[in-house]
């Protein structure tokens, strides 16, 4: 299976294509078919990878370079002692307040670590990979980003991957990596915001609420509409028999918590 079905195609498009960041008549990847791997081990037995495309690095090191434009195909491989202070963002495509204000919102370490002593995960790798998704280029993503990762996850014995993308094109470039890692015989989830982008793309499984870019793992500073993404998320990994997309009940809860004053 092709991580992009008629690449050559994409490729003749995407060359023709003269647009901006707002991708107006962007040449959007379409596939038609999804990888799918069955989880082999259950949630409190595995080795769990995180990919954020947030353009995460580290403070004093390398950013990367929002100004390529195909898009900075390169990624980082960040320790989950680093703390949030020491995190800088190349943001492109989307808006990073959130993100500076709570990492957590789009790179949850510290919920995952809560998972993690409570038993819902194995463990979280202790490594993460930072990428930044908004990667015109498809193409590139499909021939080195994508078998990059997913030969890092398999160096790392990586038992199930969660990705998480920041920008609407992040969902794109995201969503071909989950089909790159999939293929290599670990599961994936990703995490949407934007459904009729990743229903293009077609990620094996998809968890997807009505969110914002930006803050795809939950609003900034509230700890448990993060829970309440995380939790199915992870939880879909072992369940899902089939490549599919389910969407979260993340704003029935919430719209309750708040009626009640808990928020």
């Amino acid at each position: 299976m092709e991580l992009i079905e008629k690449k050559s195609e994409f490729e003749g498009r995407f060359g023709k294509w003269h647009g901006s960041e707002k991708l107006e008549n962007y040449p959007f990847v379409e596939n038609t078919y999804a990888p799918f791997t069955p989880a082999r081990r259950s949630l409190p037995m595995l080795n769990l990878a995180l990919i954020s495309s947030a353009g995460a690095y580290i403070d004093g090191t390398q950013p990367f370079d929002t100004e390529i434009w195909d898009g900075d195909v390169s990624y980082r491989e960040i320790p989950i002692e680093i703390e949030a202070e020491d995190l800088k963002y190349s943001a492109r495509g989307y808006d990073p307040t959130a993100v500076q204000e709570d990492m957590n919102s789009q790179i949850p370490i510290e919920r995952l670590l809560e998972y993690e002593e409570n038993a819902v995960i194995g463990r979280l790798n202790h490594v993460w990979w930072s990428l930044a998704g908004h990667i015109q280029n498809a193409a590139l993503v499909a021939d080195e980003l994508a078998p990059k990762i997913a030969e890092r996850l398999i160096r790392y014995e990586v038992q199930a991957a969660l990705l998480i993308p920041a920008s609407r094109l992040c969902h794109q470039t995201m969503g071909i990596i989950a089909r790159a890692i999939e293929m290599q015989n670990i599961p994936t989830m990703m995490i949407s915001v934007d459904r009729k982008m990743t229903d293009r793309i077609r990620p094996p499984r998809t968890a997807y609420y009505a969110g914002e870019f930006g803050s795809v793992a939950g609003k900034p500073n509230w700890k448990q509409h993060q829970l309440r993404v995380l939790d199915e998320s992870l939880r879909w990994i072992e369940t899902f028999d089939q490549p599919t997309a389910r969407k979260l009940v993340v704003k029935l809860e919430t719209e309750t918590e708040m009626a009640r004053g808990e928020r």
